[in-house]
């Protein structure tokens, strides 16, 4: 895919799916903007990937003026950003009976009130110079309701952040912005690594192709809708999860 001269930001975009992502965008001859709490891994990558090729910003996605304040930056300092993708996240397995208000505030803050604030600071720009590829990553727990690996604050942020997605993509088609999401299931990245053997078993029962997905595998789809091989396609949501959702 081509990515040539493109500025693409990628949230979350140091480690797992995130850093699949920017990686393509690298592979793609674009200049991928990490925006991630952990610097230490993110410079890491920048080393890996080629200074030229990627920027690191520090944000932390639960504090909405970080996240306006750090956005707003990157605009002033590129000038024109091409693409963003929204794929950082937080997990809750809490049973809904257990789910605190702290817990759901924080969940939905990061999960879909970051991905608003940072839809929303570059919305501007995307509409003045006609073009904008925004990819937000959802999870298959939006559509059925939770389950094992994402319940009810989960899944909640999520369906909002479908729901986000295609209120997005109506107001912005006319302006030449795009608004896509990608619904994963289980991947194999850090933040799943530390998942017990019996629970990764049941989540695998239900999964029909029998595994999960490696991060390229979401990538490949995200870095789809972010490329110009998409140019005709908005406001759609896309399963990448081994066959457990088969919706219509």
């Amino acid at each position: 895919m081509d990515f040539s001269g493109k500025k693409i930001i990628v949230t979350g975009g140091a480690s797992g799916i995130g850093k699949a992502i920017t990686e393509g965008i690298v592979e793609g001859k674009g200049h991928a903007i990490i925006v991630d709490l952990n610097m230490e891994t993110a410079e890491k990558v920048r080393e890996e990937l080629g200074k030229n090729n990627v920027s690191c910003y520090k944000v932390n996605l639960a504090k909405d003026e970080e996240i306006r304040a750090v956005f707003t930056q990157i605009l002033a300092d590129f000038g024109q950003i091409h693409g963003l993708v929204n794929n950082a996240g937080v997990v809750s397995t809490e049973p809904f009976e257990e789910v605190t208000q702290q817990e759901w505030d924080k969940v939905v803050a990061i999960n879909l009130t970051s991905v608003y604030i940072a839809i929303s600071t570059l919305y501007p720009s995307m509409k003045e110079n006609g073009y904008g590829r925004i990819v937000n990553v959802a999870s298959v727990a939006a559509k059925r309701g939770g389950g094992l690996l994402g319940t009810s604050a989960y899944a909640a942020s999520k369906a909002g952040v479908i729901g986000l997605t295609k209120a997005v993509a109506r107001e912005g088609a006319s302006y030449g912005i795009a608004c896509n999401s990608v619904c994963p299931s289980l991947t194999l990245t850090p933040m799943t690594a530390g998942m017990s053997s019996e629970k990764k078993e049941q989540i695998l029962a239900t999964i029909p192709m029998g595994r999960g997905a490696d991060p390229k595998e979401i990538a490949n789809v995200v870095l789809f809708y972010a490329s110009d091989l998409a140019s005709f396609v908005t406001g759609e949501v896309s399963d990448v999860d081994g066959g457990v959702t088969m919706d219509g």
